[in-house]
């Protein structure tokens, strides 16, 4: 009996060794896995850390970080990856702290003036305006909130918002509310992350103190395109354009909105992974295949890495245009890794390359670990380059060309589907039953129609040439909604 038991123990020991040492030349996706546990350390915190957790926390690194020179073959993961967490919980504090500005403590009524830096619609389809630069009655500067949201109700919507005015209203305001539920959405948390210290409503007119005196380009060029799109495409087409290429949702109704989510179908609107790889993939392969029409630029030129040079830059043209929250932020950063590794010669899609984006995000915005847009989006992602990977190796080599096309299909909606539905049912507390028809309905649209047409439109745009597009892109759009 003792025998059986030192054998069975010896050959535990083998195989975890064995399988431990399998994984040394995979260790970087594990990375953000450590970084992430971290962060997750700070946010379960009911209470701010002190100062000496922080420097508990450099210790801990620093000190591990030393030990791994005298650790065992197998011992030097383990300490990078208390080191890594210990990184991650500290980034995440260091994160908070830098955020820090007053939040509202008490409910306020009164005039309210600020500048305009934000429009979009609430969830009761009123316009929602966010401003900077915030004045209150009677308040000491130094307890006013950096920013403030205020949505629109009643005589208020006669105005249309124009993005740097400064405007003055008679508000209601109140501090970010925290979850409903243990466990529930934080809207405190994600409003300390957004530098939104008060929100709020009003009933009242709104007046016009002092018309934009320049600068915010970008959010006054996201606007006027916006516009321009919506004047060109009438109806919730023409929203669900704007939405799309400038990240304005503020034509968009509740209805349209609530029908994309219970289809499955949210995230064609927000500017998320799809979007920006398909505009990058098209602006690749038509700058690519327009050089290879050239004999004398085709066969000396590196065109390759010159049209991945041009996707990075349509793809940042991109992010700064539509506003740069952290869905469009994450989906760039993963397409500028994919491009970086066609300009080195590297593999463009591998697990390497989700992990370097997965590590960008949570060092620069910590908080994005908790969101639903993160969580989906990376495991989409490697669930997706995990499947591929093996399918090309062993199962994607047959048929005809048609058939592997439809077969991609099929599989990239249904491992996405089935990646992302947990994190769904549990943010939303809902599973899209119809989510796989619905995709395979739509998405192949976005990437025929939609994104080329979106690009082609923007073109011609200074030409005035932009309607036949926008026009293609809104049959397609009605067609999606449709669905």
């Amino acid at each position: 009996m003792a025998q059986t038991i030192r054998r069975l123990a010896h050959e535990t020991a083998t195989g975890a060794t064995e399988l431990w040492t399998a994984q040394r030349g995979y260790l970087f996706p594990w990375v953000p896995v450590a970084l992430a546990c971290g962060i997750g350390l700070y946010f379960t915190r009911a209470v701010e850390p002190d100062g000496s957790v922080y420097l508990a926390l450099i210790g801990v690194g620093a000190a591990t970080l030393l030990l791994r020179r005298w650790a065992g073959y197998h011992a030097e993961p383990l300490l990078w990856a208390l080191a890594l967490i210990a990184a991650g919980a500290a980034i995440a504090g260091w994160r908070a702290n830098s955020l820090a500005d007053p939040v509202l403590g008490w409910r306020y009524y009164g005039p309210v003036e600020g500048r305009i830096v934000g429009i979009d619609r609430s969830a009761s389809d009123a316009v929602r305006l966010t401003l900077d630069n915030v004045v209150l009655r009677d308040t000491a500067p130094e307890r006013v909130p950096g920013r403030v949201r205020v949505s629109l109700h009643g005589p208020s919507t006669i105005y249309r918002p124009a993005p740097g005015d400064t405007i003055g209203l008679t508000g209601h305001l109140a501090p970010p509310s925290g979850p409903v539920e243990p466990g529930g959405f934080d809207f405190q948390r994600h409003a300390w992350f957004q530098g939104i210290g008060a929100v709020g409503y009003s009933r009242t007119p709104v007046v016009v103190l002092r018309p934009s005196e320049g600068g915010q380009i970008l959010f006054r060029t996201r606007m006027a395109l916006s516009e321009r799109v919506q004047a060109r495409l009438p109806d919730e087409a023409g929203a669900f354009a704007a939405a799309i290429m400038t990240g304005d949702r503020s034509g968009m109704g509740q209805e349209t909105l609530t029908a994309l989510r219970v289809s499955n179908l949210a995230h064609l609107l927000a500017i998320s992974g799809l979007h920006m790889g398909l505009l990058a993939g098209f602006v690749f392969g038509a700058l690519r295949l327009s050089l290879a029409a050239l004999p004398g630029i085709g066969l000396r030129w590196p065109i390759k890495k010159i049209a991945a040079l041009g996707a990075l830059a349509a793809a940042a043209g991109y992010l700064a245009l539509s506003g740069g929250n952290v869905a469009t932020e994450r989906a760039f950063i993963m397409v500028a890794v994919m491009l970086m590794a066609v300009l080195a010669d590297r593999r463009a899609l591998s697990l390497r390359g989700v992990a370097l984006a997965a590590c960008i995000i949570l060092v620069l915005r910590p908080e994005a670990l908790l969101g639903p847009g993160f969580q989906m989006s990376f495991a989409a992602t490697t669930a997706l380059v995990a499947v591929f990977s093996t399918l090309n190796e062993n199962l994607y080599r047959w048929g005809p060309a048609w058939l592997r096309a439809v077969v991609s299909l099929l599989v990239s909606s249904s491992v996405a589907g089935l990646a992302t539905a947990p994190i769904a049912a549990a943010h939303f507390n809902q599973i899209a039953h119809y989510g796989l028809v619905a995709n395979l309905l739509s998405v192949p649209l976005m990437g025929t129609f939609v994104m080329p047409m979106a690009v082609v439109s923007t073109l011609l745009m200074p030409l005035g040439l932009d309607g036949l597009a926008l026009g293609i892109m809104g049959c397609v759009l009605d067609w999606i909604l449709g669905v």
